[in-house]
């Protein structure tokens, strides 16, 4: 029992690069965590890359001291660039995520249809920078300026400003309110509105 708790920890300890690259990579993007087994496979692969990495700034180390000594290589300096491999890789993984850049490329060249986003969801209100309506399960209708939304579509809430409610063609502005929450799940559908504004505010300042 002694050795399995060892082989424990050391197994922990190894893996412990990759989830951190994973904590950083999820705590900066919307993507849903997967389950238990699959994390330990992605931490697993994440910790080789970021081993990978190490072994490079090793040798780049051992390169540069052959050169003109100025540092020695050690078990704290080893520690430390995992961190700091670990972190890099989160946040990079992170950026092409948010920013669909190498799906992008890779749709180019015909290696996928794909996106990089968690779903059709965040890509289309991240690529959509205008008024929405909301339409409420009561068959009101919401308009305002997002600030703030769910990344699923059951889950979480809508924050608008400069709101009002939509009756046929007359719009009631809400004086007096400076934003409005609105539960996902009470919203039926989502109108993405022509950018008008952007015509109205350049009208203004001519």
């Amino acid at each position: 029992m002694e050795n399995i708790g060892k082989d424990l920890i050391s197994i922990l300890q190894y893996l412990l690069p990759g989830f951190l690259a994973a904590w950083v990579f999820y705590g900066l993007t919307s993507v849903p965590k997967p389950s238990q087994f699959e994390r330990v496979v992605q931490a697993l692969i994440f910790t080789l890359i970021i081993q990978a990495g190490v072994f490079l700034e090793k040798s780049a180390v051992a390169q540069m001291n052959s050169i003109s000594p100025f540092c020695s290589w050690s078990t704290r300096a080893e520690v430390f660039c995992s961190i700091f491999t670990a972190c890099f890789l989160g946040c990079l993984l992170a950026y092409f995520t948010n920013s669909d850049k190498l799906h992008k490329l890779a749709r180019k060249v015909g290696l996928t249809k794909e996106t990089s986003y968690p779903s059709e969801w965040f890509g289309t209100f991240l690529k959509n920078v205008t008024y929405v309506v909301l339409h409420l399960e009561d068959e009101r209708r919401l308009y305002g300026w997002p600030i703030e939304w769910p990344s699923e579509p059951d889950k979480g809430h809508f924050v608008l400003e400069q709101a009002s409610w939509l009756d046929g063609d007359r719009e009631i502005a809400l004086t007096g309110v400076n934003s409005i929450m609105v539960m996902a799940r009470d919203v039926k559908w989502v109108e993405f509105m022509d950018k008008t504004w952007e015509v109205k505010n350049g009208e203004e300042s001519t």
